[in-house]
């Protein structure tokens, strides 16, 4: 499951707008906005250099923060969205929803693929093809799983392995109802070539 939660610090911004969003960024802050929890929004500016690492460090939609504002409670909250410059493709604003441990949240989640090794079908040079790297899950809040685990033990040249076929903790569910592709093991190059031939023959 995810480990200790993240502290992201964060400074109310004075004003709304588009003119208070300029002068953040000016000012080397890129403005953002707290939303749901029953309370009001909550206009606020992040560090740049701060908020870029936490986006170099990857799992920034899929991770649930501990939001620090002076003089206010820390709140856990979720990133929604970041816009970004459409030529410089750096962030512009950010969104936060405010969360609670028993929210119930849609998240994207890592999948890890374990036991190479014992899959039958990569000894034999077949290659595995991750169809989605991440799965969108509905979690909760307080048990954020860090990825999905999908063992290769038995994996053969041409299986095709599908969301039902992995076990997920306690509480999680897709958010698709159909049995999705997650990855398939493809065929040794050679083999391919192998059997176009015999298809050209035939």
């Amino acid at each position: 499951m995810a480990g200790e939660v993240i502290d992201l610090v964060a400074q109310v911004r004075a004003g709304t707008g588009k003119g208070a969003a300029r002068a953040a960024r000016r000012e080397g802050a890129v403005p953002g906005i707290i939303y749901g929890g029953g309370q009001e929004p909550l206009p606020i500016n992040l560090e740049f250099n701060a908020l870029m690492k936490r986006l170099k460090a990857g799992h920034f939609l899929s991770t649930m923060f501990n939001l620090k504002i002076e003089g206010q409670v820390d709140q856990r909250v979720v990133c929604r969205g970041v816009q970004r410059h459409v030529v410089k493709d750096l962030p512009t604003h950010v969104d936060f929803l405010r969360i609670s441990p028993t929210t119930r949240i849609n998240l994207l989640i890592d999948v890890v693929f374990t036991n190479h090794g014992a899959s039958p079908g990569l000894k034999r040079g077949g290659t595995l093809v991750a169809v989605r790297p991440q799965v969108q899950l509905e979690v909760t809040a307080g048990e954020i799983p860090d990825h999905i685990e999908v063992d290769l033990t038995g994996r053969n040249v041409g299986d095709v392995i599908h969301i039902n076929d992995i076990p997920l903790p306690a509480g999680v569910k897709p958010t698709i109802e159909r049995n999705f592709v997650i990855a398939n093991i493809s065929a040794p190059s050679g083999l391919r070539s192998a059997d176009n031939v015999e298809e050209a023959a035939s």
